[in-house]
């Protein structure tokens, strides 16, 4: 059963076109998945005592309506797969008429922070979730390469409000930042994501942006140009 809450959009979640920012919907995902596990007793002080974490790993995350400001919204999640260090998670949200807005499919590793390496999932933690069926969203791209050709964009560093509780920048933040080199008028309805490595207080980006007829990928590198994460922005749905 999906796990579920309700909302209103908020001002402080709209941008100049009164409708919930791309970095909004990231949030959404976000805390739904996070109040499950807070609320199945499987959250950040479970976690904390097992050295555990749960590292988002890529995203395919698809736009049918972003909502307005003040429109009721409800945010759902589930799980749909486990399997060695890895978890596969569904997100939705819907209207007042229960209409799906957004919706999207997730890849997580398990990660045992003590060692700094993927750890297998634990038989009571999949259990805790629970499985339900995967949205027909196509399969998620694991590995995003910076597509060569990239512009090179000014530099800048990370600063506190960049940082989560597990004290790296924060997801939603990277949809943020590659927002930032997306062309005027540029109107996402697919985002795919691939956080390669976590960046952290006072690391520097250096953004590569990649344009074509109907993509836009930005590549946030470190200063080897070796990938935090790489952001493909879509105005039609891909496969």
């Amino acid at each position: 059963m999906a796990y579920q809450f309700t909302s209103r959009v908020r001002y402080s979640e709209v941008g100049e076109d009164k409708k919930l920012t791309l970095p909004g919907v990231i949030d959404y995902f976000q805390d739904c998945s996070t109040f499950q596990s807070e609320d199945l007793g499987a959250g950040l002080d479970k976690l904390g005592e097992l050295g555990k974490a749960w590292i988002l790993a890529s995203w395919k995350i698809v736009i049918d309506r972003l909502p307005k400001l003040g429109e009721e919204i409800a945010v759902q999640t589930w799980p749909y797969h486990f399997k060695g260090f890895y978890g596969e998670r569904n997100f939705r949200i819907l209207d007042a008429h229960g209409e799906t807005l957004a919706s999207a499919a997730s890849l997580w590793i398990y990660l045992d922070v003590r060692t700094g390496h993927p750890s297998k999932v634990d038989e009571d933690v999949s259990k805790v979730y629970g499985i339900e069926e995967a949205l027909p969203l196509g399969p998620i791209v694991r590995k995003m390469p910076v597509p060569e050709g990239s512009r090179e964009e000014s530099r800048f560093s990370v600063m506190r409000s960049h940082l989560d509780t597990n004290h790296h920048v924060n997801n939603g933040q990277y949809i943020l930042m590659a927002e930032e080199y997306l062309p005027q008028d540029f109107e996402v309805r697919q985002i795919r994501v691939e956080y390669k490595k976590s960046a952290v207080l006072h690391d520097v980006i250096v953004p590569l942006v990649y344009e074509e007829q109907d993509k836009c990928t930005v590549s946030l590198c470190a200063e080897d140009k070796k990938p935090y994460a790489v952001v493909e922005f879509s105005r039609t749905r891909q496969g």
